[in-house]
């Protein structure tokens, strides 16, 4: 496959048309065949469930150019469970896990010339997505759905290198008790945008959520998980049913114990707890791993070891070994890596 004439080491992170996508819709209660087009517009009552009241799910993977020439994308039976999840929550009708998976597969080939070429750091980002299509105007589940894949090659999420972000703690919310924060639905992040645009211009990169019940737990980010490390190397994540069930955070856990030999452990994190850990990172699939340098908790600051200049050393050494598993140069955990072509 002949690639894209594109200047794939400054493409950056954002949206670019590619050729084809994947969609399906759900009419009479059944899920139709679904398929591949060229259409990328979407037409929709003005009355769509999906615009009257937010009914919208979606995922988020990527797929890479192996060093060996392959094209894969990782673990995406996971996040087919995780939309099918999502969807029950929201009253959707689940997307079957198997169909998610040959649907990413079809649309990743079908748009594999813009595959970045292996070594350039960039990769195809793929979005499933799912919404209410028919009209509601009575606050209800719709009664037709589509789910869509389309894909976009980006450029590594901290071009340059990653550095140490700085955080703040919020005064917002970012989910309810017994709410949708355990769900990747797209009213969490419309819920994110204010307090997000307000850490960036106090002067942050992001905000740390406490639970919002005692505001004493660390939860997460508006889109990632945190992963902290003792002075002893312990690597811990925070537990909480209101956290989204990071594929990537799961994935590090694993690598933690099965590559590196380290403990783990997830349990409830105190925010007292934080000055005495020695790394911070936030885990996602557009970064992997994000460093965290500082945390300023309303004047306060706590600061990790590895300080503002680079990664810790221990979360550097996950972010190699994962990152060399999806790229084909470690070998990887039985069923983590889909072949595409």
């Amino acid at each position: 496959m002949e690639k894209k004439e594109l200047d794939w080491e400054n493409i950056g992170f954002g949206y670019r048309k590619t050729d084809m996508r994947y969609v399906a819709n759900y009419r009479g209660g059944a899920w139709e065949e679904g398929g591949l087009t060229a259409d990328d517009t979407i037409t929709m009552s003005e009355c769509a469930g999906v615009l009257q009241y937010a009914q919208t799910c979606f995922e988020g993977l990527k797929a890479y150019t192996t060093e060996d020439g392959r094209i894969v994308t990782f673990r995406p039976d996971l996040n087919g469970v995780r939309m099918e999840d999502s969807c029950r929550y929201l009253q959707m009708p689940a997307f079957p896990k198997e169909r998610f998976v040959e649907a990413v597969i079809q649309t990743v080939r079908a748009n594999a010339a813009y595959v970045p070429p292996y070594g350039s750091g960039a990769t195809l980002y793929i979005r499933p997505y799912m919404f209410g299509i028919s009209p509601v105007i009575g606050v209800k589940p719709a009664e037709e759905y589509q789910f869509r894949i389309f894909t976009t090659p980006v450029g590594p999420y901290f071009k340059g290198g990653a550095k140490p972000l700085t955080l703040c703690v919020s005064d917002f919310d970012r989910a309810a008790p017994h709410g949708t924060g355990h769900i990747k639905a797209g009213l969490n992040y419309a819920m994110s945008l204010h307090a997000i645009v307000a850490a960036h211009e106090a002067g942050y990169d992001e905000n740390l959520y406490l639970d919002p019940a005692t505001r004493t737990k660390v939860e997460e980010t508006g889109g990632a998980n945190f992963l902290f490390v003792t002075k002893d190397k312990k690597v811990i994540t925070p537990k909480s049913s209101s956290i989204l069930p990071s594929i990537t955070r799961r994935s590090l856990l694993t690598v933690a114990k099965d590559y590196l030999g380290l403990e783990v452990e997830e349990r409830e994190v105190l925010l007292e707890e934080l000055k005495d850990f020695a790394e911070c990172g936030l885990c996602g699939t557009a970064a992997v791993i994000s460093p965290v340098g500082k945390i300023v908790d309303h004047g306060r600051d706590i600061c990790f070891a590895s300080g503002m200049q680079e990664m810790g050393p221990v979360t550097k050494q996950l972010y190699e070994t994962l990152t060399g598993i999806q790229m084909g140069r470690i070998e990887a955990p039985e069923g983590w890596i889909q072949v595409i072509e």
